[in-house]
């Protein structure tokens, strides 16, 4: 199975990925998480990222093509995984799938999780994610309708979407994603 998990911050793209690589036994791959590792560890991609996501801005396209695809070759992903937060932009979601089609394999299902923005701000807000800074969280939700939500048409038109109402208990969420995947 191979997944996409899309939605705004604070919209349990973390939450169903982790319950949904549980279910399959797939890896959860987190672009979020990652990137917060690389500045953490105070690494070059950190260094090189951290002034952007701090802003609330996404990380250019190419590097989280070459980010992405050098973990979908990691040996875990063989057999299928989770993409948290990736693609972010047409463009990657086509270059995503022309990656693919090199491994002879495709995206099954690209979930959006549906909140509206509120809501996204008081999730977001009970975090403490270095990019969750008011000014950030607004700007992130600006990017969002700007490129992630008009990319949703991508999926739609290859019949590979599925929109699920994120405003409801996890598993709930879970029950409707899984309902509709199979």
């Amino acid at each position: 199975m191979r997944l996409l998990i899309l939605g705004g911050p604070g919209s349990g793209k973390g939450t169903q990925s982790q319950k949904l690589s549980e279910h399959f036994g797939i890896p959860w791959i987190s672009t979020g998480d990652t990137l917060r590792a690389e500045i953490a560890a105070d690494s070059p991609l950190g260094q090189q990222v951290s002034e952007t996501l701090a802003k609330g801005e996404l990380v250019s396209d190419k590097l989280m093509i070459a980010l992405i695809k050098e973990r979908l070759q990691q040996p875990d992903a063989a057999k299928g995984w989770i993409l948290d937060g990736y693609p972010r932009t047409a463009f990657q979601a086509e270059e995503l799938d022309f990656f693919l089609d090199t491994l002879n394999t495709q995206v099954n299902y690209a979930i959006w999780l549906e909140l509206p923005a509120h809501a996204l701000i008081e999730r977001s807000e009970n975090r403490a994610a270095i990019d969750d800074n008011p000014e950030a969280l607004r700007r992130r939700i600006e990017t969002l309708a700007e490129t992630t939500i008009p990319m949703l048409e991508y999926y739609d038109y290859r019949q590979r979407l599925l929109r699920i109402d994120g405003n409801q208990p996890p598993d709930d969420v879970k029950r409707e994603i899984l309902g509709g995947i199979s």
